[in-house]
């Protein structure tokens, strides 16, 4: 079979397990391009590298969303993924597993009043961040016997 896209490669043995990444990128790459009547000859290196690395710790829809995307912003024939999106998503305030609905509730909501300095109200506070309304917001601190700190 003719390398795809000129992308060529001899897979040795600690390579195997990356195997499937590589032929699902080509397959993706291939489909994309088509679809879109763009012309994709090869794959940027550092582009291939990062791709290799990637854990990939969604579903194959992760892989095929970032490879559409790269065919789509590519200006010419060479793919090129930007690979800051790439990095691992990591959330600051996960709840520890035995803290119970309240425990979490409360530790989401100091952590947006961190953030917004205490600003309730406004386009910028922390009520619009946590979607409910100033008062319900104000309500919940009671609720919680949360008190702004220095007060």
């Amino acid at each position: 079979m003719p390398p795809v896209l000129g992308l060529s490669r001899r897979l040795g043995r600690r390579e195997g397990a990356r195997a499937p990444v590589f032929l699902l990128m080509r397959h993706f790459v291939h489909q994309c391009a088509r679809r879109m009547h763009k012309t994709i000859e090869t794959i940027a290196s550092d582009t291939m590298q990062g791709l290799m690395r990637y854990a990939w710790p969604g579903n194959i829809r992760e892989l095929q969303n970032v490879i559409e995307r790269a065919v789509i912003l590519s200006p010419g024939p060479v793919l090129q993924v930007p690979l800051t999106a790439l990095t691992p998503r990591v959330t600051s305030a996960l709840p520890a597993p035995h803290d119970t609905l309240a425990g979490a509730e409360r530790k989401h909501i100091l952590a947006v009043l961190a953030e917004t300095q205490w600003v309730l109200g406004g386009p910028h506070g922390a009520a619009v961040r946590l979607g409910m309304k100033r008062s319900t917001l104000q309500f919940r601190l009671r609720k919680l016997g949360l008190t702004r700190p220095g007060t």
